[in-house]
């Protein structure tokens, strides 16, 4: 069997990793190698992961100084032997033939396979059963590459897929983004051939009011503008074809942005926010008044050419895009 390595980031928390770890074990697929990162957590995760590695040969643990969930990935993936890698969030957990499944479905020029996820607040999660019928479909890289600009499917998200280790090459998490997965994506899709999607429901996702997706700060949301930025110039380059959705998408996360920041903060240091987004509007225009938009959406782009900030405070009073 292809050995898989599974690599696991793990900073502050103590009260999921013993679940998150034990579903790992638990795996169906047994050649396994388990990277426990700790990212210099200062709670009782150290010792955990440490007692782990005691229990299970096929558990290997870092130990760093705290440097974001980018450089304990990239740390691990400096390190891991696996064929093929996976990722998992160390306050979510999987069922328990995630890993046989995925692997299953790979097959000669198949890079990358995805499944579905839920959400869940506690310990317990609904997964789909391995028997149970589910949609399964195969698309290029191109294919992929558009289902992930409009958020569908292939999402920023790294911890519903299985990666055959050369999609990823030497491809690494940037240091210092507090959503470092909206830069890394992307450029694994790009070295695919092709993607497989599944949706049948194998990964349990924790929902923490505290989590980094929830609790943005002012430099995380033009961290998430500049990823999108940064995406565009990569299309724009290697798939031009696609360089107008791309485009489209960067003003419409402006939009959502610029709304998220009225409501967080009303103090002048959104300022250098604000003139950042500004600034990629200009910097990366699109024809607003195409017919390939439906009438709402061409009047929201053509609102925001002229004014984002008066154009986020309106979607905001009537609460859309929330």
């Amino acid at each position: 069997m292809d050995l898989i390595s599974v690599i696991v980031p793990v900073y502050r928390v103590e009260p999921y990793l013993n679940r998150c770890v034990e579903s790992l074990v638990a795996q169906t697929y047994r050649n396994l190698e388990i990277i426990l990162v700790d990212d210099g957590s200062p709670d009782k995760c150290p010792e955990i992961c440490d007692v782990w590695a005691q229990k299970d040969a096929r558990i290997r643990v870092i130990h760093q100084k705290n440097g974001g969930g980018g450089s304990a990935r990239n740390a691990a993936l400096d390190i891991a032997q696996g064929e093929y890698l996976a990722f998992v969030d160390s306050d979510d957990f999987i069922a328990p033939d995630m890993m046989m499944y995925l692997h299953n479905l790979f097959s000669d020029g198949v890079d990358v396979v995805e499944c579905g996820y839920c959400l869940t607040e506690d310990d317990t999660a609904t997964f789909d059963a391995i028997s149970a019928s589910c949609n399964i479909k195969t698309y290029t890289r191109q294919e992929a590459m558009r289902e992930h600009i409009h958020d569908q499917i292939f999402r920023q998200l790294i911890w519903n897929k299985l990666y055959r280790r050369q999609a990823i090459g030497e491809i690494r998490f940037p240091i210092g983004k507090q959503i470092d997965d909206e830069f890394w994506t992307y450029r694994v899709i790009g070295n695919c051939n092709k993607l497989i999607w599944s949706d049948k429901v194998l990964y349990a996702y924790r929902q923490q009011s505290n989590s980094v997706m929830h609790s943005l700060s002012k430099e995380g949301r033009m961290h998430a503008i500049e990823a999108k930025v940064e995406r565009h110039k990569y299309l724009s380059k290697v798939m031009p074809e696609l360089t107008y959705e791309s485009a489209q998408d960067l003003w419409l996360s402006c939009l959502y942005q610029g709304q998220k920041l009225l409501k967080e903060n009303t103090d002048s240091e959104n300022k250098q926010a604000w003139n950042y987004m500004k600034t990629c509007l200009k910097r990366y225009p699109i024809p607003v008044a195409t017919r390939k938009n439906p009438m709402t959406l061409r009047i929201w782009l053509s609102m925001e050419k002229i004014s984002l900030g008066i154009t986020c405070r309106i979607r905001n009073m009537l609460k859309i895009g929330e």
